[in-house]
């Protein structure tokens, strides 16, 4: 079973083939029979909100002593907080909705997490079984709309049926390659009587996730590593999901090998790390995308290839064979054909990796990369990550995050909403730990942050759990904020306000000429089309702010802070960082011009990369060679 970055087990589904227990036995209806099932897999968290479909479940529920149910305020935010909890605590995360439009609320956190190969058990309501396919009143084919974003999905109409059905969701979401699995339950087999019966038979025929990875592969990867004279680690999400981050260390230290780590990766290794070159992608750091594309080898580790890091496929590293390792056989070769395909979970193949490394160590064959790390070093050193305070005395957004980034306590849980905040938080945020940064990789789903953050703290208590979002992202999912302050779930919101939907205007200033285009956020349709914009927007004439963070946080039961001046900016955040007893939000009120920087522009090669607007690294062509 694959392990998260916790280093923790998922609940692991006890079966009589286990024979961990003695079977429980009790006459229980449908609805008592799943709360009892949810408890025997060990999930103690399940964010939802009840309705006519699913409300048979919500009675035993409230007997509970084992599960407590957090009521969000909309499906999406339940979906996102169990998202949330499941990256950041390494167990699967639930949630629950009603039939119909309840249902249909889940669709995108479920879109989300399969991208993103989150654990994930969604429990739905189903009209009665009778009903269905007849277009009953909140009647939605759940199963078939969700079938191409789950990893499985069930429809139970039998009440003896549902003990074996949790097990198995619990177990196929966690296991393998993780991923969000759907359980639509008839409204008629939760209110049926049957027998509750614990541990169920489980029975999930073709289901044997590959973990042990080919010996011959290893052998095959480790001499290609010690022959390469560039290569790199490229390090994806499936790292942080094997609980490999010790074994990686173990590995780039023996091997002296560069270390990129994705966007989803984040923290899998220590960002201070002299081997650590940066993120790869679209807006990845100068060294990485270049290491990349420069490399001789690349050692691919629970990665996908994913266009924001390949950019112009065809033209991705092109003299660099492809060592790829991954626990789902489907990604190998799915973008880039591998030299060596490895087959495996990612703990389980770095750690035959460092053996079979050091046995090519030991018969005297050592990889040479100081030619190499020459370049890195003079990359890394011509080309750092940075930005430009404004000219004008406002508050730089980098700044905001950076310092954020800097006061807050070790361990902190970072939550990133969809755009120009998440990239500047990937950027000027400090990874030394894994599971300390959640986001949105795949699927870019704007609203996020705040529920996934509420998720993360949900599950972590004792955690200092920040949202960096945007005042776009913001304005999507806020109303959880009610959640956290009624559950006791004191999360710490950064809006960084640029009164505007920063990376889309951003895009139209590269790419648009400038032509701003409903893309301005506190004003009404004159704002748009205005041309280029300069100073903060976040307060047009008069003053005014629609809507009103501050105010709006305030109603929610949040304390409210307002940050305009470089001059208040840790001030402001130390208040922030001693406020534990509710939530709080700041208002960061940010120039409007900052822009995210390195770029590669999207279907270009990343040998286009450029470092800063109008600057395109030099890199010679001597070293191709």
């Amino acid at each position: 079973m694959t392990e998260q970055a916790t280093g923790a087990h998922h609940p692991q589904p006890r079966t009589r083939s286990g024979g961990q227990q003695p079977t429980i036995t009790e006459n229980v209806s449908g609805a008592q029979s799943l709360i009892r099932s949810l408890e025997e897999v060990g999930a103690d968290t399940v964010f939802g909100i009840p309705g006519g479909a699913i409300l048979p479940a919500y009675d035993p529920l409230m007997d509970s002593s084992k599960v407590r149910h957090i009521l969000v305020r909309h499906e999406q935010g339940a979906g996102h907080a169990a998202t949330g909890y499941a990256q950041a605590t390494g167990r699967v995360g639930v949630c629950m909705a009603t039939s119909g439009p309840g249902a249909t609320n889940l669709v995108t956190p479920i879109a989300d997490a399969h991208m993103d190969s989150v654990p994930m058990v969604a429990i739905t309501g189903q009209v009665a079984s009778k009903a269905i396919g007849t277009d009953a009143f909140q009647e939605a084919d759940i199963c078939g709309i969700t079938m191409p974003i789950t990893k499985h999905n069930f429809l139970v109409t039998d009440a003896a049926e549902i003990p074996k059905t949790i097990a198995e969701a619990f177990h196929i979401a966690s296991s393998g390659r993780p991923g969000p699995v759907l359980v639509d339950i008839a409204k008629d087999a939760l209110q049926a009587q049957t027998t509750f019966v614990w541990p169920p038979h489980t029975d999930l025929p073709g289901y044997r996730p590959v973990t042990k990875p080919h010996a011959k592969q290893i052998r095959e990867a480790a001499r290609l590593m010690t022959e390469a004279k560039r290569p790199v680690l490229y390090v994806g999400g499936g790292v942080l999901k094997a609980g490999a981050t010790a074994e990686l260390k173990v590995l780039a230290e023996l091997t002296g090998a560069p270390v990129t780590t994705t966007l989803m990766a984040l923290g899998a290794f220590p960002d201070s790390h002299p081997q650590h070159v940066g993120m790869p992608g679209m807006h990845g750091a100068v060294t990485a995308v270049t290491a990349l594309q420069k490399s001789d080898l690349i050692v691919a580790l629970g990665a996908r290839f994913d266009d924001r890091v390949t950019g112009k496929l065809d033209s991705f590293a092109p003299y660099a064979k492809i060592v790829h390792a991954d626990i789902d056989p489907a990604e190998i070769g799915k973008n880039r054909a591998a030299d060596v395909p490895i087959v495996g979970d990612a703990r389980e193949v770095i750690a035959d990796l460092i053996v079979a490394v050091q046995t090519e160590h030991d018969e005297g064959r050592t990889g040479d990369y100081s030619d190499w790390w020459v370049n890195l070093n003079r990359w890394r050193d011509t080309y750092p990550l940075g930005y430009d305070l404004p000219e004008d005395g406002s508050l730089s957004p980098q700044q905001v995050i950076e310092r954020i980034g800097r006061l807050a306590p070790e361990g902190t849980v970072f939550a990133a909403g969809v755009g120009q905040h998440q990239m500047w938080a990937s950027h000027f945020i400090g990874y030394e730990q894994p599971a300390t940064w959640l986001n949105s990789g795949g699927a870019g789903t704007m609203g996020y942050a705040v529920p996934a953050a509420m998720g993360a703290k949900a599950g972590l208590p004792g955690r200092t759990v920040w949202a960096i979002d945007g005042d776009g992202c913001f304005q999507m999912t806020n109303q959880e904020l009610v959640t956290c302050a009624l559950n006791n779930i004191p999360i710490k919101v950064a809006i960084i306000n640029n009164g505007a939907l920063g990376m889309v205007r951003q895009w139209q200033t590269l790419f648009y000429n400038q032509r701003y285009s409903n893309t301005v956020l506190h004003s009404g349709p004159e704002a748009d089309g205005a041309g280029t914009g300069s100073g903060s927007p976040a307060a047009p004439s008069g003053g005014t702010r629609i809507p009103d963070f501050v105010k709006l946080s305030e109603a929610m039961g949040c304390v409210g802070i307002r940050c305009e001046s470089p001059d208040e900016l840790d001030a402001v955040i130390a208040k922030a960082n001693s406020i534990n007893d509710r939530p709080v939000v700041v208002d960061f009120i940010v120039h409007e011009d900052a822009m995210v920087w390195p770029m590669v522009a999207a279907g270009t090669s990343n040998d286009e990369v450029l470092a800063a607007r109008g600057v395109r690294p030099d890199f010679g062509d001597n070293e191709d060679d």
